[in-house]
């Protein structure tokens, strides 16, 4: 047994409450079980027992032995001195506070339903190789249920992309604009260069950038130069076009004092990757999208449709240069933005920045319509979406995908089956719902 299942069965009280002591004999009544705690500290905040004859508020915490109080070293954390009972699986030890006294035990082992405990083992001892641990057990789980978890984990999902916009937008002085520059550059490099475009964007700071954005040559030096890209090697030499821009870079390299902070040839991956994801390729793309999109901020945050979204990206092309070579010096025709990058740029950039706006600003309404942008955009397509398709999930568009990607990596390959809707329907269901459908 883990610890979250004593955690699922005392915030919902699913056990025999008859005659309830503590190991001291008090009767108790739990007249509030508390709230999950998120934070660091006691498992249940605000909690409201009777304990005797005495009505106390605070918290509760929970342990499968009590003697894990100790291991956790909660007897010298002040934090824990809120504690007012100790909910115990197995009540091995007396635990206290910092100062001494004792707190009462509730041991809940015995207390436990049988058909509880069978349903919650059904789930949890699935094998390590089942990507869904509930699978055999899904037909009795009304659709409802599954659409509100994979809406649940949707907008969970979200959030956390939002939160760390969040986070980089203070980091950058609270600037919107350049948040939205650094986002996209390291979302130009799809996964395989997002780091080193991540840097990229520190190498050439935005203030730098806007100096030279309406300059088409002096941004394609400052930002190809700062990759690393204009070098002079046997493939470049000869290269009119890379020979000029790597002049320009060195004039504007030494002006700004941006030598330390540029990136090596070397630094960017190749392996895997089909050509029109070549690094130098997306960065034409991106010079494209700077130079002609001057507020990238405004108008990511305005556009009402995906429709519009798309023309924003496909209607900035890449240089002329960066169109006709796919690395420096090797010549090939390279294809634009494609309909599929865009999706997943306002996917992973857009949605999360207005949401981190709209917090940021409170308007909930513009959270709503942010999200609402996905049910715009078509299904995503890989093995985890296609499984939980194959189960009944419903899988219509990229709102869909991503609520099942997020159930999958939050909830279902960690295992945290009682944290999830469907997993807590089935165990804090009826012993007939154990029955598994092959």
């Amino acid at each position: 047994m883990r610890e979250d299942f004593l955690h699922y069965a005392w915030q919902h009280q699913y056990f025999d409450k008859t005659d309830l002591r503590t190991t001291g004999g008090e009767e108790i009544q739990v007249l509030r079980p508390g709230q999950r705690n998120a934070d660091a500290g006691p498992d249940f905040l605000n909690a409201r027992l009777r304990l005797g004859e005495v009505e106390w508020n605070g918290a509760v915490e929970i342990h499968l032995r009590a003697s894990d109080w100790q291991r956790h070293h909660h007897q010298t954390d002040q934090k824990y001195d809120q504690v007012v009972l100790h909910v115990v699986l197995t009540a091995d030890a007396d635990v206290r506070r910092t100062n001494g006294s004792l707190i009462p035990a509730l041991p809940l082992g015995p207390r436990l339903a049988p058909d509880l405990l069978a349903r919650y083992e059904a789930l949890v001892q699935a094998p390590p190789a089942a990507a869904l641990p509930c699978a055999p057990l899904l037909p009795q789980v009304p659709m409802l249920t599954r659409t509100m978890m994979t809406e649940r984990a949707l907008l969970e999902r979200v959030e956390r992309k939002a939160d760390t916009l969040a986070t980089l937008h203070e980091h950058l002085g609270h600037d919107w604009e350049a948040t939205a520059y650094h986002a996209l550059m390291a979302a130009f490099g799809f996964q395989k260069n997002s780091e080193p475009l991540g840097r990229l964007a520190k190498a050439v700071p935005l203030a730098v950038l806007r100096r030279h954005r309406h300059d088409a040559r002096q941004l394609e030096a400052l930002l190809f130069g700062q990759a690393g890209f204009l070098v002079e090697n046997e493939e470049t030499q000869g290269d009119a076009y890379l020979t000029d821009r790597r002049q320009e870079h060195e004039f504007l390299r030494h002006k700004y004092g941006l030598a330390e902070v540029a990136l090596a040839a070397h630094e960017w991956n190749y392996l895997r990757l089909r050509p029109a994801n070549f690094p130098a390729v997306r960065l034409g793309q991106l010079v494209g999208l700077l130079h002609r999109r001057p507020a990238l901020f405004d108008a990511l945050l305005t556009a009402t449709s995906v429709a519009a979204l798309g023309e924003f990206f496909a209607g900035a092309p890449a240089p002329d240069y960066w169109r006709q070579h796919y690395r420096p010096g090797r010549a090939g025709k390279v294809p634009a933005l494609g309909k599929s990058s865009i999706e997943l740029l306002i996917t992973n950039v857009v949605v999360p920045l207005r949401v981190a706006y709209a917090h940021h600003t409170g308007q909930p309404e513009l959270v709503e319509s942010s999200v609402g942008l996905l049910s715009q955009l078509p299904a995503e397509h890989n093995q985890y979406t296609d499984l939980y398709a194959s189960l009944g999930f419903e899988h219509r568009t990229a709102a869909d995908s991503q609520g099942l990607l997020a159930l999958h990596q939050g909830y279902c390959q960690p295992r945290r089956c009682l944290h999830c809707a469907i997993g807590a329907r089935l165990v804090g269901g009826s012993a007939g719902q154990l029955r598994v459908v092959r």
